[in-house]
């Protein structure tokens, strides 16, 4: 295989890795899986919710985000628009998201607003060096309430799984 054919196939295994990265990160929060939440992070990253939390190395994060799961049993993250550069091990992106939460003192919220990221690939695997996030806004949905679906607040997504 040429040297080129071999660059422009790593760097769409890279895109894919960073993107299945993104996706997890959402997947993490939303179903409360610390242990997924944990595999995306290497030990010196750093994550900056600025208002819900700035954590550097992954057992702050990990810890802080059990504090959010715990204020927020009930999360749903949509990530969109990724604009990922990958260079070698190094990755930098902006990822727009649209976050709905039930917050235990304000209700249910939605926040809007982007990540700013750097990835790096260590040992093979991509991770998370940096996360970032910008918001946007915060909005109260007063009077927003489910009628039907699986969450309703009663119990946070991770204690009605199956199994």
């Amino acid at each position: 295989m040429s040297n080129d054919l071999e660059a422009r196939l790593d760097a769409i295994e890279s895109r894919i890795a960073i993107e299945t990265l993104i996706a997890n990160y959402a997947e993490a929060f939303d179903t409360m899986n610390e242990a997924l939440l944990a595999t995306l992070w290497h030990p010196d990253s750093r994550l900056y919710l600025g208002a819900n939390g700035n954590s550097e190395g992954l057992e702050a994060i990990l810890a802080q985000a059990r504090v959010n799961m715990k204020r927020m049993p009930h999360m749903h993250h949509w990530m969109a628009n990724a604009v990922i550069t990958v260079e070698g091990d190094t990755g930098h992106g902006r990822v727009a998201a649209d976050c709905l939460f039930y917050d235990v003192d304000q209700g249910p919220l939605q926040v809007s607003g982007q990540y700013h990221d750097i990835y790096q690939r260590r040992d093979g695997r991509w991770a998370f060096q940096q996360r970032t996030f910008d918001m946007h806004y915060a909005t109260p949905l007063q009077n927003w309430t489910p009628v039907a679906g699986t969450e309703r607040f009663g119990l946070p997504a991770w204690a009605r799984r199956p199994g």
